[in-house]
């Protein structure tokens, strides 16, 4: 007569970070959908404020002669607030939910890793950045005649180098916060520094001389203007690039240091 053994551990674990990693991305893409409040805000909300921005009248006109419009310095600052939104509100929200209800813990006994969950989770919010970057550029180019990016692979370099910088803050915040409304309050308080750094409320080009100076070392506001330079045919400054390098190495230490499963 033949038996069936059980896997150990050691086995289950032995399948890999990636196992399960393709039916756990459906499932939190299908719940992201169910979401509506929160797939509005990170997928059309962008749009929306760029098309309510577009249609002041002095954001068509340009800040110096010759120069770019306003709609135009804005584009990009509106494509890293996409990045901020799902990065810092959406993820640690849906994380902290997880550990809260006993999601993680309840997985370290199954073949599928907690891991691969938090991979998934990363995989749908940054797919659904992509769909919202791509959106704000064409309904830009569409509506308002707002070139597209002039030097593309600089542009994939920035939006990446931001991405992995305020994705790692964002973990920082999934890691510490002990519910899902913790998760999401942390986040959104943070996001309104970030942004005004970012210079959403102002743009980093009229900012005042210090004030610019503290934006080059905030995530987003490095990462605005790293997007701006690509958007104008440049390539983004070093220290733009290394200060979104050296948040995204720091967060993601620290969270890697204080993530709980439970």
């Amino acid at each position: 007569m033949t038996t069936t053994t059980l896997p150990t551990t050691a086995h289950r674990r032995s399948r890999g970070p990636f196992a399960g990693l393709r039916a756990l991305t459906l499932s939190e893409s299908r719940l992201f959908a169910r979401d509506r409040v929160g797939a509005f805000f990170t997928l059309a909300f962008p749009t929306v404020l760029l098309l309510v921005l577009g249609l002041i009248p002095s954001f068509k006109e340009p800040l110096a002669p010759g120069g770019p419009r306003l709609i135009d310095v804005y584009t990009p600052i509106i494509v890293a607030m996409v990045l901020s939104t799902s990065a810092v509100q959406g993820l640690p929200a849906v994380v902290a939910t997880y550990r809260e209800q006993g999601v993680l813990r309840r997985m370290r006994t199954t073949p599928v890793r907690p891991q691969t969950l938090l991979l998934a989770i990363m995989a749908t919010m940054m797919g659904v950045t992509l769909v919202s970057t791509v959106l704000v550029l064409v309904v830009a180019r569409l509506a308002f005649g707002v070139p597209l990016p002039q030097s593309p692979l600089a542009y994939l370099v920035a939006l990446l180098f931001t991405g992995v910088a305020v994705y790692g803050l964002g973990l920082l915040v999934a890691a510490v916060a002990p519910s899902g409304r913790a998760g999401n309050a942390i986040g959104t308080v943070l996001f309104f520094p970030l942004m005004f750094f970012g210079g959403l409320w102002l743009p980093r080009d009229v900012m005042p001389e210090l004030l610019r100076g503290i934006s080059d070392f905030t995530p987003l506001g490095a990462g605005a203007g790293a997007l701006q330079a690509a958007a104008w045919g440049e390539w983004p400054q070093l220290l733009h690039l290394a200060v979104l390098a050296g948040w995204a190495v720091l967060t993601a230490a620290l969270a890697t240091r204080f993530f709980r499963w439970e």
